[in-house]
């Protein structure tokens, strides 16, 4: 048996200890060490020292926050490089939605984080990111996607907060290495 360290953690010693005393009592030799736990175990409430082991195990894995993501679609994360240029800029504007949601997580991600723009400042930068000449394009198709959130009358814009897609990830890194 591999060595695991167990706990055993006891709501109520008076029924725990009753329990162990009538096993061993009932047992007709000293009992063997697994013999010994699984008595541990049933004393407990767990049917034995696998389902005790086995119910901690799950336990463990439920409280680690872990993220299932999904495998990285590289012939979209290529087609969408091929829209930008050795310096990272966008150079054209996209037909196909899913293309063109791609690209603005690349644009997301050269946004500066916690920090408020005004219209002149998030045009500019925009200009700086792409080559076709269309940064209000770009501004309203940010919003739309909810990648960056404005202020009802268009003044203050700020980056949205949010994990990108993998496929995102993938282009942003492939991106940041260019520039």
């Amino acid at each position: 048996m591999p060595r695991d360290s167990i706990p055993l953690s006891i709501e109520d010693i008076s029924n725990f200890s009753r329990a162990l005393t009538q096993q061993l009592m009932s047992a007709e030799a000293p009992p063997s060490h697994l013999t010994l736990m699984n008595m541990l175990a049933r004393a407990n409430g767990f049917r034995n020292f696998q389902h005790l082991r086995a119910a901690h195990q799950a336990g463990e894995r439920l409280s680690e926050p872990r993220m299932i993501s999904k495998p990285v679609d590289h012939t979209i994360v290529e087609r969408a490089l091929n829209l930008f240029d050795a310096q990272g800029r966008l150079t054209q504007w996209s037909s196909r939605r899913s293309m063109q949601e791609l690209c603005l997580w690349a644009l997301w991600a050269r946004l500066p984080a916690n920090s408020v723009l005004n219209d002149k400042q998030i045009t500019a930068l925009l200009d700086r990111l792409h080559l076709f000449e269309d940064a209000a394009l770009i501004r309203r198709e940010l919003v739309d996607f909810r990648l960056v959130s404005r202020k009802a009358d268009g003044s203050d814009y700020r980056r949205t907060e949010k994990p990108p897609t993998p496929e995102a990830r993938a282009l942003i890194r492939h991106l940041s290495s260019r520039s």
